[in-house]
């Protein structure tokens, strides 16, 4: 298969950065976009250019590490899946093919696709811990918690924290993101202690990051590799409200 790629590249977070056209050739379509890249960058390093910068770990579909803006979506075309889990026969041949890194305030461009999202450790880290007791470990039907409940909570805790929804969002919005972080404790009894100051604390970090608000246009959960549903959101905001009251 071969592709027209049309790729940015930006030396550094100063630099106003532009779309580069290369084009490459013999792809199997059984390549992932990530294996697709790394064809290209041994094309670039050969003819001594600077390879494209993206993030990549586990190539799983685990880690949420990498995300490109694809032909105008998060993560590309394909539904419910990463950039690792996208392969070049979801393509045509002789396609031309967008990659952008993501565009969002927070999310500043550090190297070409590769963007700093160190904006969410810190609402996690603002959300700080859970208390638990130590010692020996506590049976595991000693806390019964509703099997609803319980899908819910593992539901919010499959977030990877890629920044899709923040992407994908036209106002800039981690409003997903923060509220499956909220919900996935809040849904449980281990997560009760501490419950309310960390809804106060993590919107709190997520607004001075400079994210933007929820209109409830939906893109995020459409992005989301997975799946995270828009309930998460009004939770998040039942938890924010319900703490404000009790604080004041």
């Amino acid at each position: 298969m071969k592709f027209h790629l049309k790729v940015w590249r930006q030396k550094n977070a100063k630099d106003p950065g532009r779309l580069v056209d290369y084009t490459i050739d013999n792809i199997n379509p059984d390549m992932s976009f990530l294996e697709m890249m790394d064809v290209l960058n041994d094309e670039l390093i050969r003819k001594g250019e600077d390879p494209i910068a993206f993030d990549h770990d586990c190539r799983e579909g685990i880690c949420g590490m990498c995300s490109m803006y694809i032909n105008g979506r998060a993560h590309g075309p394909q539904r419910a899946a990463t950039t690792c889990q996208l392969y070049m026969r979801s393509f045509k041949d002789g396609d031309t093919i967008y990659v952008e890194p993501w565009r969002a305030k927070a999310f500043p461009v550090i190297k070409d696709l590769v963007v700093d999202r160190s904006a969410f450790d810190r609402i996690i880290a603002a959300g700080g811990f859970i208390s638990v007791n130590t010692g020996q470990a506590q049976d595991a039907n000693a806390i019964p918690i509703p099997k609803a409940d319980a899908d819910r909570a593992m539901d919010a805790a499959a977030c990877i924290g890629c920044g899709a929804c923040v992407a994908a969002c036209p106002n800039g919005a981690a409003m997903l993101f923060v509220s499956a972080k909220i919900s996935q404790l809040a849904l449980l009894p281990q997560g009760q202690p501490e419950r309310y100051t960390r809804a106060l604390n993590m919107v709190k970090q997520m607004d001075e990051e400079g994210f933007g608000n929820c209109t409830n246009i939906g893109a995020c959960e459409a992005e989301c590799p997975k799946e995270i549903k828009l309930t998460n959101i009004a939770r998040m905001n039942r938890e924010y409200l319900t703490a404000a009251f009790i604080q004041e």
